[in-house]
């Protein structure tokens, strides 16, 4: 059965000291959006707020906490190579923890990095899969991050 209205999401741009966004690429076995890098995020649970996912999530692809939420980066709504229609809302964030050894999720994600402005070509090795999303969302990240003088 496909859902009537879309899935809402919550996204994750998570920043370090030097400005950089955490990107983590997706396994070659994920039905979404299968061997692409991604943003830290994924759909909301029943009841759940956008911000309790957001926590959520980054705990559960990460292991690390949310420090401090900086700031909204966009809403975005896209439709999956699965057909399913998705609204999506990413933030801004710091994160505590050991920001060298991420805890990825298992069968989730394969290798993760961290990615200056100028590396947004990354994103455009399967570019194919998601229409340019990710990088897009990423770039408006890297724009908020200008606006708050980060």
């Amino acid at each position: 059965m496909v859902p009537t209205e879309p899935l809402r999401c919550a996204g994750a741009l998570i920043v370090d000291d030097d400005g950089r966004i955490f990107i983590q690429r997706r396994s070659p076995d994920r039905r979404l959006f299968p061997n692409i890098w991604d943003i830290v995020g994924g759909h909301l649970e029943p009841e759940e707020s956008v911000e309790e996912a957001l926590r959520r999530e980054v705990r559960e692809e990460t292991g690390w906490t949310i420090s401090v939420v900086l700031g909204p980066v966009g809403e975005y709504t896209y439709t999956g190579n699965d057909g399913i229609d998705r609204t999506e809302a990413d933030f801004l964030v710091r994160v505590d923890g050991d920001l060298d050894h991420p805890r990825l999720e298992a069968g989730k994600h394969t290798e993760f990095r961290w990615i200056t402005e100028s590396e947004l070509d990354v994103f455009d090795e399967h570019r194919d899969v998601n229409h340019g999303l990710i990088r897009k969302i990423t770039e408006d990240g890297f724009a908020a991050l200008h606006i708050l003088g980060l």
